[in-house]
């Protein structure tokens, strides 16, 4: 089997979370003049933690890369199955709505911080993520990403 970086729809995925960053911060994911392969495979190999989910009416995490699979002590399976809204505790999902709509109508934030829950229970506080949408080739919403350097277990 495939490294889950180097399958064709991963990399396209990456394509787009990376396309969507620059669109809307002006940063790059991982730097300048990346080919396709090495880009998935330097960010899902990347020391910070990144996510992404679907545009459903419950959104689906689509991505997360080994860092999010570790803090979130799950598989590349089950992290691609789970409702986004699962990745914080039932009292903080209402603030977490709140944030996605402001990135819905923003295009981005660089600065929220927050309380999150692995698949065991163990929680995470993350400080200053980068949230944002993600946007096709042709400018059209398909999901939003959120990427942090900086947690601690609580």
């Amino acid at each position: 089997m495939d490294a889950i970086w180097n399958t064709e729809r991963v990399i396209e995925h990456t394509a787009c979370v990376a396309r969507s960053l620059k669109h809307w911060t002006g940063r790059e994911l991982v730097g300048e003049n990346v080919g396709p392969l090495e880009m998935a495979r330097a960010v899902f190999n990347a020391p910070f933690a990144l996510v992404s989910h679907g545009t459903q009416a419950d959104p689906v995490l689509n991505y997360g890369n080994q860092t999010a699979l570790n803090l979130w002590e799950m598989s590349w399976e089950e992290l691609t199955r789970t409702p986004s809204r699962f990745t914080a505790e039932l009292p903080n999902r209402e603030e977490r709505a709140r944030l996605l709509a402001t990135v819905t109508q923003r295009g981005f934030i660089d600065d929220y911080s927050g309380v999150r829950i692995s698949k065991s229970g163990r929680r995470f506080r993350i400080t200053r993520a980068t949230v944002w949408n993600l946007i096709t080739e042709r400018g059209q919403p398909c999901g939003q990403a959120a990427m942090f350097d900086l947690w601690e277990m609580i």
